[in-house]
C-alpha cells in the first residue's frame, strides 16, 4: 500500500479556513431553509459526538445511555423557558423578574411565575446540571468495566426518559414541553428561522472541537486514554483512574447538556421519546465509523450519518418506488427506507466492526516511515546535562558499561519488606517474605517461575493486597496505599509482559510516565494559559532527553506507535516510561526477556549506568549473566520463600539454588 503524505501544519490550517468561509456563506448563497435546518441538526449531533467520543474513544467507557444527559440538558432548558412551571408569584420572585429570569403573568392573588432563563445562560447551565448528573450516576458505577458497566448505563438510559413520561407537573408527561421560548440576541427573536440556529450550531461544534483536541493533547486527555489501553499500566504510571474516568464521563455528560438546550430551543419543544435508546446507539455509531478517539472522525461520522438519513435516504426512497411502479413490483413501490434508518444504523455498526475498526478518519496513524539508513545505523547512545530525577545528579552518555565489581558500603535500606505474605485463594505466592534494599544499589532477584517475584513487585507497587507483613519505602508505609499514590512516593516500575499503551506514539507513552509530576488542571487546559504551555513544553523536552538515553534505538521513532516497534524497543520504551517518573527506586521485571544477547548486554550496561542517576534498583532477571553485570547483590526466591541471598557468584554456587532451578542436587548428577 502506498502511505499518502501527510499535510503540513499551513496545509491544514488553510484547509480549515476554507471550509469555515463555505460554511458562513451557505445560508447566504441560496441554502434552502430545509437543507439549512438539516446542517443545523448535523451540528447537534455532531456536538454529541465529541461528547460521547470523550467517553467512549478517550476513556473507553462503553456508555449505551448517553442520551440520557442529552435529555436532562434539554428539559433543563425547555422547563426554565416555558409555561410549564407556573408557581404563585410573591416578593420573592421580585429580584429573578428584574435580572430578566422570570416574568410576572395576571394580577393580583391569581398573578403567577413565568419562567424566562435566557437562552444563553442556560447553555452553559445545562451543561453544569447534566455534568452534576454524570458525576451522580458515574461516582457508584465506573468501577464497573466492560459489559457491566455498558448494562448499567443503558439502564440509565432508559430511566431518563421513563421519568419524563412520569412526571408531568414537571415534563407533562408522554405530551412534552411546548411553548419553549426561542432564543433572543440583542432583543431579535430567532423564531422558527433555522438560519439563527444554524450560525448557533457552527459555533457550538467549534467550540466543544476546540475543548475536545485541547483535551485529548493534554495530561488528561493523555490519561484517559492509558486508562483506555491498559487501567493497570496507568494505575502504575501514577494515574488515579477512578478520578479520571469521572472526569471523562461528566465532561461527555456536560456536551450532551449543552447540546441538549440548543436542540430544543431550536425545535421549541421536547417530548420523552427524543430521547430513547435509538438516539443512543445513533451516536455511538457516529464515533464508530469516524473512528473511536478521533476528534474529526466523530465530527465526520456525524455529517455523515445526518446527511445519510435526510439527504440520501429519502433520495433513494424515491428512486426506488419509482423502480417499482415502472417494473411493477408491488415490494418497491411501498418500500420505505427512511423508516428503516435504525436498521441501516446497524448494518453500518457491524461493517465497520468487521472490515475498518479503526474508523474512516482513524486517531492513531503510523509514524513517520524511517529510511533504511536510520533503521541500519551504528548503534550510538545519547546524553545530556539536563538534571534528571529531581536530584543533583545528571545524566552522561550511557554507553555499555564494564561488568560492576565493587563493594557497597553499608547504608540504610531505601525499601524494606517483612514478613511479607500474599495467597490467591488456596495459593501462596509469597510467605512471610523480608527483604531490604539499600539505598543506590542494585539488587537482582531470580528464581524459577513461579517463586513469587512478579507478585513481590505488585505487593509492592499496590496492585495487589498483602493479607500480611508491611513494606516500607522510604521510611513510609506502602501497604493499603493506590499505585498512583506509590508512584508519587518515587516506586516507578516495569512488567514482566510489556505493558505499554500500543495506539499511542512513542514520546506520548514517556509523556504519560510524567503523569504524577504534571499539574495542569482543566481550566488551565480549556484556557491554553502560558504557564500550561509551559509545562507541556517541558514536559516534551524532559521526554526527549530520557529517550535520548537509549540513542538512536528510540529517538528517530518518536512519533511511531509503540505497536509498531520491535520487541526490544518496546522493552526499551517501557524503561523510559519508568524513568520519566523520576523515581528513587526502580523495579525492572525481567527487562532483557526477548532480546538476543547482544542486546541484553547493551541494556543492561544501561541499567548500570543508572546508578549515577541516584536510582536505587530492584530487578527481576532469568539471565544470570545479566545479574553477574548488574548486581551488588542477588536474592533467591523459591515457592514464595528467601532461598537464599549473596553475591552472584555465591548464589550461583549453593547447591539449594541449583536443586530449585534444576531440580537434583549436584551429588545426583
Amino acid at each position: 500500500m502506498i502511505a499518502l503524505p501527510r499535510p503540513s501544519r499551513r496545509q491544514k490550517q488553510g484547509l480549515l479556513a476554507l471550509t469555515f468561509v463555505l460554511l458562513m456563506a451557505f445560508p447566504l448563497v441560496g441554502g434552502s431553509q430545509a437543507d439549512i435546518d438539516i446542517i443545523a441538526n448535523a451540528c447537534a449531533y455532531a456536538a454529541l459526538a465529541l461528547g460521547l467520543n470523550i467517553v467512549v474513544g478517550f476513556a473507553g467507557l462503553l456508555d449505551l445511555g448517553y442520551a440520557a444527559f442529552f435529555a436532562i440538558g434539554a428539559y433543563s432548558y425547555g422547563v426554565l423557558n416555558s409555561f410549564q412551571l407556573q408557581p404563585h408569584w410573591s416578593p420573592f420572585w421580585q429580584p429573578f423578574a428584574s435580572l430578566g429570569l422570570v416574568a410576572k403573568l395576571g394580577i393580583g392573588a391569581a398573578a403567577t411565575v413565568h419562567f424566562t432563563v435566557s437562552f444563553w445562560l442556560m447553555l452553559p447551565v445545562s451543561a453544569a446540571i447534566a455534568a452534576l448528573f454524570g458525576v451522580a450516576f458515574g461516582a457508584p458505577t465506573l468501577r464497573l468495566k466492560g459489559d457491566y458497566l455498558a448494562i448499567v448505563t443503558l439502564g440509565f438510559g432508559e430511566i431518563v426518559p421513563i421519568v419524563a413520561r412520569n412526571w408531568p407537573a414537571l415534563t407533562n408527561g408522554a405530551a412534552g414541553l411546548n411553548g419553549i421560548g426561542p432564543p433572543k440576541l440583542f432583543g431579535w427573536s430567532f423564531g422558527v428561522d433555522a438560519t439563527p440556529y444554524y450560525y448557533v450550531g457552527i459555533a457550538l461544534v467549534a467550540f466543544l472541537l476546540l475543548v475536545a483536541w485541547r483535551l485529548k493533547a493534554s495530561r488528561i486527555g493523555r490519561a484517559w486514554m492509558a486508562i483506555r489501553e491498559d487501567a493497570v499500566a496507568a494505575q502504575a504510571m501514577g494515574i488515579h483512574t477512578s478520578r479520571l474516568k469521572l472526569i471523562a464521563f461528566a465532561t461527555g455528560a456536560a456536551f450532551a447538556g449543552v447540546t441538549g438546550a440548543f436542540y430544543i430551543a431550536k425545535l421549541q419543544t421536547a417530548t420523552p421519546d427524543m430521547f430513547d435508546l435509538p438516539v443512543s446507539i445513533m451516536v455511538l455509531v457516529m464515533i464508530v465509523l469516524g473512528g473511536l478517539g478521533s476528534v474529526w472522525g466523530a465530527i465526520f461520522g456525524a455529517v455523515a450519518l445526518e446527511i445519510l438519513q435526510a439527504w440520501l435516504l429519502p433520495a433513494l426512497n424515491g428512486t426506488t418506488q419509482a423502480l417499482g411502479q415502472a417494473v411493477g413490483s408491488g415490494f418497491l413501490r411501498t418500500l420505505d427506507l427512511t423508516s428503516a434508518s435504525e436498521l441501516i444504523f446497524g448494518i453500518i455498526l457491524v461493517v465497520m466492526m468487521l472490515y475498518r475498526r479503526d474508523g474512516l478518519v482513524p486517531a492513531a496513524r503510523s509514524g513517520v516511515t524511517l529510511a533504511f539508513e536510520q533503521q541500519d545505523a551504528p548503534i550510538s547512545h545519547g546524553g545530556s546535562n539536563m538534571p534528571i530525577l529531581g536530584l543533583s545528579h545528571h545524566l552522561t552518555p550511557l554507553a555499555v558499561a564494564a561488568p560492576l565489581a565493587v563493594a557497597v558500603p553499608a547504608v540504610p535500606a531505601i525499601l524494606s519488606v517483612r514478613d511479607l505474605s500474599v495467597g490467591f485463594g488456596g495459593i501462596r505466592a509469597l510467605k512471610s517474605l523480608s527483604l531490604d534494599v539499600p539505598e543506590g544499589g542494585i539488587v537482582a532477584v531470580i528464581g524459577p517461575n513461579g517463586s513469587g517475584k512478579s507478585t513481590l513487585f505488585n505487593a509492592i507497587t499496590g496492585l495487589v493486597t498483602p493479607q500480611s507483613g508491611r513494606v516500607d519505602f522510604a521510611g513510609r508505609a506502602l501497604i493499603g496505599r493506590r499505585p498512583d499514590q506509590i508512584l508519587a512516593l518515587g516506586v516507578a516500575r516495569t512488567f514482566q509482559n510489556i505493558r505499554l499503551f500500543p495506539h499511542l506514539s512513542v514520546i506520548e507513552n514517556v509523556l504519560i510516565g510524567q503523569h504524577a509530576h504534571l499539574r495542569a488542571g482543566p481550566f488551565g487546559i480549556l484556557c491554553n494559559t502560558p504557564r500550561t504551555r509551559a509545562e507541556e513544553r517541558r514536559a516534551r523536552e524532559f521526554a526527549a532527553e530520557i529517550l535520548a538515553i537509549f540513542g538512536n534505538r528510540l529517538v528517530p521513532r518518536l512519533e511511531q506507535n509503540v505497536s509498531d516497534l520491535s520487541y526490544a524497543n518496546r522493552r526499551r520504551v517501557e524503561i523510559a516510561r519508568a524513568l520519566a517518573a523520576r523515581p528513587r527506586l526502580l523495579l525492572l521485571d525481567e527487562p532483557t526477556a526477548g532480546m538476543n544477547p547482544a542486546e541484553s548486554h547493551e541494556l543492561a550496561g544501561q541499567i548500570a549506568a543508572f546508578r549515577t542517576l541516584g536510582l536505587t534498583i530492584l530487578i527481576i532477571e532469568h539471565k544470570l549473566d545479566v545479574v553477574t553485570l548488574l548486581s551488588d547483590r542477588v536474592i533467591v526466591l523459591d515457592q514464595g520463600e528467601r532461598l537464599a541471598e549473596g553475591t552472584a557468584a555465591a548464589v550461583r554456587a549453593d547447591p539449594a539454588v541449583i536443586a530449585a532451578y534444576i531440580g537434583r542436587r549436584p551429588a545426583d548428577v
